[in-house]
């Protein structure tokens, strides 16, 4: 599979001088494994490191920006700002998967939308722009990409999977199943869009618009919880 990686440097803002950073951080270890024959190196060492970046550069910032919070509540809203469904949340903002490298297996299962895999691979990012341009190049691109995140989070916020999320506070009450269904899907195979709605019983809770029925559901699910205000 090719991949473009000057449509991702414009989608992020920044140029790679050493471009095999970027094909790493690109490279999910089962596609790795479908090549070894070729020493393809997959992106679990970079996303070790882009992980540490991320860290640091988050608590920096809380440092400097939330004076008046204490340690533990710190260490509350960093771990909020860099879980997994957040950064799965930036990575698709910025079409990630879309560029990834997989092996035909995890292809076939989705792989491309799923959350680990898109998490990991935006950490393995920050960890080949901190490679290639340095603290301050991986700073900005944090920063950049993460602002809604990092204001969401501060006013209070918290991100997890909204499927569940909505099904976890609409479960206590006696009430009709949630169904998610797919009104429009519209696009050719490789740019596809959905359209999905969201329902309780005749309720219409919310709708939501994404590349794949995951997203759009998602997108859903979140819209249902901010309009009953149970976020």
């Amino acid at each position: 599979m090719k991949i473009s990686i000057h449509k991702l440097e414009q989608q992020i803002n920044y140029t790679f001088k050493n471009k095999s950073y970027i094909i790493e951080a690109l490279t999910h270890s089962s596609y790795a494994n479908e090549n070894k024959r070729f020493n393809v190196k997959h992106n679990e060492r970079l996303e070790f490191l882009g992980d540490s970046v991320l860290g640091i550069v988050i608590s920096h910032h809380l440092f400097e920006d939330r004076k008046e919070l204490p340690e533990g509540e710190l260490t509350k809203l960093r771990a909020n700002i860099v879980c997994e469904e957040s950064l799965n949340e930036v990575a698709v903002s910025i079409n990630l998967g879309e560029y990834l490298l997989l092996g035909k297996g995890e292809e076939a299962t989705g792989g491309r939308e799923r959350v680990s895999i898109l998490a990991d691979a935006f950490e393995a990012v920050i960890g080949a722009i901190y490679l290639d341009g340095g603290i301050e190049s991986a700073k900005k691109f944090i920063m950049d990409t993460m602002k809604e995140v990092i204001e969401d989070s501060i006013k209070g916020k918290v991100f997890r999977d909204y499927k569940t999320h909505l099904q976890e506070m609409l479960q206590s009450k006696e009430s009709e199943k949630i169904v998610y269904e797919v009104l429009k899907e519209t696009g050719p195979d490789h740019n596809k869009k959905f359209l999905v709605q969201v329902k309780q019983g005749d309720q219409i809770l919310g709708t939501g618009e994404g590349k794949t029925k995951k997203e759009a559901e998602q997108r859903a699910a979140k819209q249902a919880i901010q309009r009953i205000d149970i976020v």
